[in-house]
């Protein structure tokens, strides 16, 4: 009973938080505020503790060591990581300062007890020369304005804990140190290694929510853009080593000119790595992709990639095996080198 009390209060606290937050951007820009720290690693019952003490008194409950950066080492990272993101609006002269916190649990991937392995499934499906995708393969049943829907931060996952650890493991394994990365598509996490921020040289990215991407501590720097409405990324030619996009490629309406950017900038030999699961907003869906199965969505990715100006991809079903569990969301892999 207890627990499911301080369960409410949190979920009514955050949706006050996020309320005010709303109110107060009708009358003053916002500005964001963040407050992270590492955290070690956690019980469920010591971050249920931590979350109420959070409600109830304010309290940053952070402290860590630092973060294991050599691969070899990545059993010694914490499993999970908590931090308090502080939302500031009307911080000027005629404002009227408020700051709202909202306690935000990460996934590092690592430290986990699942396993991971990488198997490779073969594309079949000969591409035609030119699209043959209609407007109506393109349809969503929500097509009303996309940074509308997209304009609160969304500070949660979206696949669950094996998924994004086989993610953050691939990543570990096939991107280079000193790497120069664009996530598009990308919000308050992109899923990388916690040594990323420290051994890439540079990582970019693009997403709908201005508040989630200046939330996502990895990021060198970040553009706020509605791919949608605008595919042309704001990056020079041969900029990028690596191009990544998690499972959102099923949202977008113009992939193909979105992918040819995606080509424009990366660097000869660069490559690009669409990871897709099997959650989605269907609303925001389109429609041929919610008439596939995953097989054919690897398919659909690799014809994109083919007429955006790349070959043939590699496609890999890299989903984590879970002890005890039969059911986890299935994480895939498809990718290209220019």
């Amino acid at each position: 009973f207890i627990l499911r009390a301080i369960n409410t209060i949190a979920i009514m606290k955050i949706g006050y938080w996020l309320a005010a937050a709303v109110a107060a951007a009708c009358c003053a820009p916002p500005s964001f505020a963040l407050s992270f720290s590492r955290a070690k690693s956690i019980t469920r019952s010591n971050f249920i503790q931590s979350t109420a003490s959070a409600i109830f008194f304010s309290d940053i409950v952070a402290s860590s060591p630092a973060c294991a950066a050599d691969k070899d080492k990545m059993q010694e990272n914490p499993r999970y990581i908590e931090n308090e993101v502080q939302m500031k609006y009307g911080d000027d002269s005629k404002g009227n300062p408020r700051t709202r916190g909202v306690l935000v649990r990460r996934f590092t991937g690592d430290s986990t007890p699942y396993s991971f392995k990488t198997s490779p499934v073969s594309l079949v499906k000969e591409w035609p020369e030119s699209p043959p995708f209609t407007q109506k393969d393109f349809f969503r049943a929500d097509e009303g304005d996309d940074e509308n829907f997209y304009t609160l931060p969304r500070l949660v996952y979206h696949i669950d804990e094996p998924a994004v650890a086989s993610l953050t493991q691939y990543y570990r394994a096939n991107i280079k140190p000193g790497s120069s990365i664009l996530d598009i598509c990308s919000s308050w996490i992109s899923h990388y290694p916690l040594e990323f921020k420290d051994n890439m040289k540079r990582i970019s990215a693009t997403g709908m929510n201005p508040l989630e991407l200046m939330a996502n501590d990895q990021l060198t720097d970040y553009e706020a853009r509605n791919l949608n409405i605008n595919p042309a990324l704001p990056y020079e030619d041969n900029s990028f080593d690596v191009v990544t996009c998690v499972v959102s490629i099923d949202y977008l309406i113009k992939p193909i000119e979105i992918l040819k950017e995606v080509h424009r900038v990366l660097k000869p030999g660069g490559k690009v790595i669409i990871s897709q699961s099997n959650r989605c907003f269907p609303s925001k869906a389109i429609s041929m992709w919610l008439n596939m199965n995953d097989r054919q969505h690897l398919e659909l990715i690799n014809g994109y990639l083919q007429y955006a100006g790349f070959g043939k991809a590699n496609a890999y079903d890299i989903t984590a095996s879970v002890p005890g569990e039969r059911f986890n969301d299935p994480m895939f892999i498809v990718e290209v080198t220019k």
